[in-house]
């Protein structure tokens, strides 16, 4: 009878010690502290129980988490390794735990009934624990098969090279069974002292593996802590912007994959994307959006480069989906939060900005009440002087110009009433597309002088409004100006009216030279001018902000440099209308 390789002094073996079978337990627990993978893990234990025994087939069956595994290996230079993974979708019996009623094998058949302990345990074929050994494989195997209410006589016959085999049934968990099956082309392979030996190592088996899984579901969680720290210490860096934030958080994914050595990944943000290094195509991808508001923003992604074995979620591990779910969603309340004091920095910009035009106003108003005074009288002696039949010509062109000048000081001043609303508007009836007509008039020469081409788009049947027409050509008038100045190389002004839910908009847009967000934010503050001293007073558009608020309305600026301006003002309807025909009831 051919002896087991323990009891043999093989030289280059790692197991010569007294209790082979306990130093091979002891290895195969080292290992699983290690926290190798699972294919890796089946393969080196297969391989140490080669060396341990005689066997020429190592196969070892297990289940976990609804899924079934198989590794195969074979001895040879090197050893030959196959592994399988099928799911069970709930059931007990897979391809690799088949049930009775499939049509499998005797040996499929055989390999149910040892691991569902479905025979009479009174057969010298099986231990204790459920053992099945068979010395012979030639020779038909019998045994009785337990089925419900009846004993049947099972006859098992088998072909090939294998002659002697010993499958040993173990435990995981408390749900898993597990097979350990040992072929052999040699008769009688297995000794009684061969088989105690392997019932021992098959329950350290079943320990290991448990042990294994845990090393593994710890270091996953290092890593997905390790990448959410990351993320936080990012989120935490003072001005610190938005791109730099994803573009470091995208960095921390693939450190926390299973396989990181194949492992890159991308995020999506309002179409931007950010990808850390290596970023290409895969053979396996994991995403989750970018939820904000509960509006879908991007997604963040982590791809494979290369083929891995398949895992709760193709090649990902289920606490990988929990990760990438919960990156996900850190980044959207991170954008949400981001947005929100954005706006809330937005509003009190604009409340400080209103306080300010409240303030210059009250200011304003009471300058130009100062100045009417002084300036009246200069202004009538002035025009008194030059009634004089006695003046030289050089005296008289001098008093013209001085009366000039205290008109257009008047002017200013008038302005400067408007913008603190210190001039009542003289309210009637219009129609906005008829005030737009009118100030085109008097602007269509200048404009076709500076090669500007106007296009009128003018809503049909637009309602009527309660405003003053001669402020509203002023209006008109001053956004055109600007526009034209905007576009010293020519180029187009669209005028264009639109009827809105209570409101009508008059809309001026030019493809001028733009404003930067700094200038932006200072054209209605009065005085303010990005223009020469002799070109302007830098009260155009303050006079226009103090115009369209006394009408009860909004106006809204949107421009970028090199792609032009759009202002758009909104009047009410109803609103003002009912106000004037009161007054007029009244």
């Amino acid at each position: 009878m051919p002896q087991d390789r323990a009891n043999k002094e093989i030289p280059g073996d790692s197991f010569r010690s007294k209790d082979p079978y306990g130093e091979l337990s002891r290895e195969i627990l080292r290992l699983a502290n290690r926290g190798v993978l699972r294919a890796e893990f089946l393969k080196e234990v297969s391989r140490m129980i080669m060396e341990v025994t005689c066997c020429d087939t190592v196969e070892i069956r297990t289940r976990e988490r609804g899924r079934h595994f198989c590794s195969e290996a074979t001895r040879g230079t090197p050893i030959i390794f196959n592994f399988d993974v099928t799911t069970t979708n709930g059931r007990l019996s897979s391809r690799i735990f088949p049930e009775m009623s499939a049509a499998v094998s005797d040996w499929e058949s055989l390999l149910h009934d040892i691991l569902f302990r479905n025979y009479d345990r009174s057969s010298n074929l099986f231990g204790a624990r459920g053992l099945f050994k068979v010395g012979d494989e030639t020779t038909p195997i019998r045994y009785r098969q337990l089925e419900p209410n009846r004993e049947v006589e099972r006859v098992l016959t088998f072909r090939g090279a294998i002659r002697s085999f010993a499958v040993v049934p173990f435990t995981a968990d408390v749900e898993s069974g597990c097979l350990l099956i040992l072929k052999c082309g040699q008769r009688n392979a297995f000794s009684d002292e061969t088989i105690e030996g392997l019932e021992g190592v098959a329950q350290n088996l079943g320990v290991a593996l448990v042990h294994r899984h845990a090393q593994i579901a710890l270091r996953e969680r290092v890593k997905e802590l390790t990448c959410l720290y990351g993320l936080a210490k990012i989120v935490g860096m003072p001005e610190i912007s938005q791109e730099e934030l994803l573009q470091g958080a995208v960095q921390l994914l693939p450190p926390a994959m299973l396989y990181p050595e194949t492992a890159t990944a991308r995020m999506l943000l309002d179409g931007r994307e950010f990808v850390a290094a290596g970023y290409g195509p895969g053979k396996a991808s994991l995403s989750a959006e970018i939820k904000v508001a509960g509006i879908s923003r991007g997604l963040v992604e982590v791809i494979y480069k290369e083929e891995k074995p398949e895992l709760d979620e193709g090649p990902f591990l289920n606490e990988e989906r929990n990760l990438i779910d919960t990156v996900a969603g850190e980044l959207a309340i991170i954008i949400e939060r981001r947005q929100s004091q954005m706006e809330r920095n937005l509003l009190q910009e604009q409340l400080r900005h209103a306080d300010r035009l409240a303030t210059i106003g009250q200011l304003a108003a009471g300058v130009a009440h100062e100045l009417n005074e002084p300036l009246g009288g200069i202004l009538g002696f002035a025009q008194l002087a030059l009634k004089n039949p006695e003046l030289p010509a050089s005296v008289s062109n001098d008093i013209k110009k001085i009366i000039n000048a205290s008109l257009h000081a008047r002017e200013i001043i008038k302005k400067l009433m408007v913008f603190a609303r210190q001039l009542p508007p003289q309210k009637m009836k219009v129609n906005l597309n008829q005030v737009a007509e009118e100030g085109l008039y008097f602007l269509e020469a200048r404009c076709s002088k500076s090669g500007i081409e106007i296009i009128r788009q003018y809503a049909v049947g637009l309602p009527e409004i309660v405003a003053d027409p001669s402020q509203l050509h002023q209006v008109l008038i001053n956004l055109v100006v600007n526009a034209v100045q905007a576009m010293p190389q020519g180029g187009a002004l669209t005028i264009r009216t639109e009827r809105r839910d209570g409101h009508v908009a008059l809309v001026v847009e030019d493809t001028g030279i733009g404003m930067s967000a700094d200038v932006l934010r200072k054209i209605f503050v009065p005085f303010f001018t990005t223009k020469d001293l002799h070109e302007g007073t830098g009260l155009g558009l303050s006079v226009v902000h103090g115009i369209v608020s006394s009408h009860g309305g909004t106006i809204k600026v949107e421009s970028r440099p090199g792609a032009g301006s759009r202002f758009e003002v909104e009047l009410p309807v109803g609103e003002i209308s009912a106000i004037k025909e009161s007054e007029e009831d009244g």
